[in-house]
């Protein structure tokens, strides 16, 4: 018998009445607790205060004080890589997340996506009638796939999510973001002149989806990964925020890292005997920098700090809603950062990042004088300098990407009321692949060897959960890899050893050092040559772990992976691109190669009696991008370098029906020549002095501008009033060597 239910329960007969039915069977968990995760992204070790850090964190503070503080918790360096290996219970490199999602360099550890050999925690916990939500930042996708046109299997509803609301690249704009509903792009709820701010909107989100699972199904339990884009560039909040913060890092950094120092040996975050790391490399003393340089590097940390205090607001908001639901006291909640503080900021910091990638150095001086107040705006995409990154990352050195303790080192706080019931720090070990198992076990969830018809690798991680809730001192047992970039790292036994890679060097030359981390938090006491075989010992293991785990091979490329051929099944499978409006926005990895390029773009559009107006193409953003458009009877193309606008202009009369309207970039070594044209005739053209050879993070609209508006002239979307039937562009040159040069730091910056 052929049937829908091949282990149907009951009786089937001729009819009902000779029949018996039955329901399949639920696997459901005795109990219901709940799981929230939360995800910073760049928060460093001291940033949180009840780290020590100089902003007040109420909220985590607030879950710190009623669960643990994990001092000994360690990431992967990066973004894409510690989500996959949060998510996953597995080390990245194993699940094919080596580096940022963006990356694809035709090897099994980095693929870009997830492999189905690893679920996710939310797959897992499907299995178990949980509802499974997703909020804020993804970056688990190759962002080339993230276009409408996918393909989909690596975006979060087929990892295991029944919702998502969020941004699938490594980072956004805040008031004004590129987001997606569940497989489906779309606008914000509101714009920033109407007081909207993605923290706020991703907790609105999801209170809203629990309150709708409660009211309609109160016996399903509930998993919420919640990722906000804080604390990563662009540092964005409220204008009341920034005022808030105003003047309140004058001090500078020396004085305020010296402050969080002596309040983490206080508080006990750090062992009294702890040594403070020495300014990083590139970090100068505070009372050497001018007066602009003090002003600026002070605004740009006000910024960070009114974004973390903000965030810090939002998830009191979330957590104010579950425990008037009656619902906080058996949810376990777990907080976290992804790496490491930043370092893209540089060594004085940046109005806008994309000015570094551009090679375009900003003069502090004209920042102070004109658009210091823009900070912490919609009008600026800042990030902060090294000083304060290393603030963040006190007591230890170095950032972000690299896997020395300012990398790797960061906050962790669990809690769970009902079983947490001795509150307070934990020091020991512990890695992002244990928060799967540990979440496991308190559960009772047992590991499908099978899931969506795929066997699944064994979990990497060990259960946290005996130190969570009961013996503080149980450390892990088994050692941890690291490795990022050709940067590595191993601990066993609570030692450390660690090498810092210079790009190109053989790896056989790296120096590695040796750290005793139960009397050396800091790492500051190199003990490979007192103790040789230790560490050859120790290097050893890393090598057997790298061959357990996928590491291999090593790659430190940068500049040889972009610029080369794109891999098969990519959008950029030829030098010619055509769409067909109205279509969603599309996101920059998907967009046409225009960035350093010679190129041609042609709009056929259809126009009546009356005059049109509108965009036709828009790419990126205020601060940076391309806008062809007509506004009162004038073409216009602007051409935003980072907010000196060049602009080619002129007249325009249509006769009513189909036309040709489009511009041509023609480049000469770093300048170039931007025409703009209607039906094959030559209008108006302008000089580029300085061609853009990124265009930002953010993507492409055809036919309006839906977010931040690239032209001055116009508030978005401006649509366009004629009939756009086809927008073509064709790609006439290569980038140089500068240009990969460009991309590879921006694809460096995206984690």
């Amino acid at each position: 018998m052929t049937s829908a239910e091949p282990d149907f329960g009951g009786v089937i007969g001729d009819t009902y009445r000779l029949s018996t039915p039955s329901w399949p069977q639920q696997r459901r968990l005795s109990g219901r607790t709940n799981v929230v995760v939360i995800v910073f992204d760049d928060m460093g070790f001291a940033h949180p205060s009840c780290f020590g850090g100089e902003v007040p964190t109420p909220n985590i503070d607030r879950l710190a004080s009623r669960g643990a503080q994990f001092t000994g918790f360690h990431t992967t360096a990066l973004c894409s890589p510690s989500r996959a290996a949060l998510l996953t219970g597995r080390n990245h490199h194993s699940v094919g997340m080596r580096g940022v999602s963006n990356w694809n360099t035709g090897f099994p550890n980095m693929r870009g996506g997830i492999t189905p050999r690893a679920a996710t925690m939310a797959e897992v916990l499907k299995q178990y009638d949980y509802a499974t939500l997703c909020a804020g930042k993804w970056h688990l996708a190759p962002m080339e796939e993230c276009s409408a046109a996918g393909p989909h299997h690596n975006w979060p509803l087929q990892k295991g999510f029944d919702r998502y609301y969020g941004f699938l690249n490594g980072e956004t704009d805040n008031f004004y973001p590129e987001l997606t509903r569940d497989n489906q792009h779309c606008l914000p709820p509101r714009r920033p002149e109407e007081g909207y701010h993605l923290s706020e909107d991703l907790v609105d989100e999801s209170i809203g989806w629990i309150r709708d699972l409660m009211s309609v199904r109160p016996d399903r339990p509930f998993f919420l990964y919640l990722a906000f884009g804080a604390q990563h560039a662009p540092h964005h909040a409220p204008d009341s925020y920034l005022q808030k913060w105003r003047g309140k890092f004058d001090e500078g950094w020396d004085v305020q890292r010296d402050r969080v120092f002596a309040r983490q040996k206080e508080m006990g975050i750090v062992p009294s005997d702890t040594v403070l790391a020495p300014r990083n490399p590139g970090v100068r003393p505070w009372d050497e920098l001018s007066v602009n340089e003090k002003k600026f590097a002070a605004r740009l940390q006000e910024a960070f700090a009114a974004m973390l205090d903000h965030t810090d607001v939002q998830i009191g908001r979330l957590l104010d809603f579950l425990e008037s639901s009656d619902q906080m006291d058996d949810t376990i909640v777990v907080l976290l950062s992804d790496n490491g503080a930043s370092r893209e900021g540089g060594p004085q910091g940046v109005l806008d990042e994309w000015c570094f990638f551009n090679g375009v150095w900003e003069n502090v001086d004209e920042i102070v004088a004109t658009r210091l107040d823009d900070i912490g705006t919609k009008n600026a995409h800042s990030n902060y300098p090294w000083g304060w990154s290393q603030v963040g990352n006190t007591p230890c050195r170095w950032y972000k990407s690299q896997t020395y303790g300012g990398g790797i080192r960061d906050p962790l706080v669990i809690s769970w009321p009902k079983r947490i019931a001795h509150p307070g720090v934990r020091n020991g070990f512990c890695h992002l692949v244990d928060i799967a198992p540990t979440i496991y076990e308190a559960l009772g969830v047992e590991l499908p060897k099978e899931i969506n018809g795929v066997e699944q690798m064994p979990l990497h991680g060990e259960s946290m959960l005996r130190s969570l809730v009961g013996d503080s001192s149980v450390q892990r047992s088994t050692p941890q890899y690291f490795e990022m970039i050709g940067h590595r790292a191993i601990w066993k036994d609570g030692w450390k050893a660690v090498t810092f890679h210079d790009q190109g060097v053989e790896y056989d030359k790296d120096t590695w050092s040796l750290y005793d981390l139960s009397s050396d938090f800091s790492e500051m006491h190199d003990l490979a040559d007192k103790e040789p075989q230790r560490l050859k010992d120790m290097v050893d293991t890393w090598w057997e772990e790298a061959r357990r785990y996928g590491v291999l091979p090593l790659d430190d490329r940068g500049v040889e992976l972009f610029g080369a051929k794109p891999r098969p099944s990519s959008p950029h499978y030829g030098s010619t691109y055509t769409y067909f409006p109205p279509i969603a926005h599309i996101p920059s990895d998907a967009c046409p190669m225009l960035s350093g390029r010679a190129w041609t773009i042609q709009c056929d559009v259809e126009v009546g009696n009356s005059q049109v107006e509108g965009v036709l193409y828009a790419r990126g953003g205020h601060n940076l991008g391309h806008s062809l458009f007509i506004k009162d009877s004038i073409l216009h193309f602007v051409y935003n370098a980072l907010g000196k606008i060049q602009r080619a202009s002129a007249p325009l009369s249509l006769t009513p029906g189909r036309h040709v309207i489009g511009a041509r970039f023609d480049r000469t070594d770093n300048t170039g020549e931007l025409s703009i044209f209607v039906d094959g005739r030559d209008i108006a053209s302008v000089h580029i002095p300085v061609i853009m050879r990124i265009l930002g993070s953010m993507g492409m609209d055809l036919g309006c501008d839906r977010l931040s508006p690239v032209a001055p002239d116009y508030a978005g979307p401006f649509p366009f009033t004629g009939s756009l039937y086809r927008v073509h562009f064709e790609v006439r040159s290569k980038m140089t060597k500068t240009d990969t040069e460009a991309q590879a730091r921006v694809e460096a910056s995206r984690e």
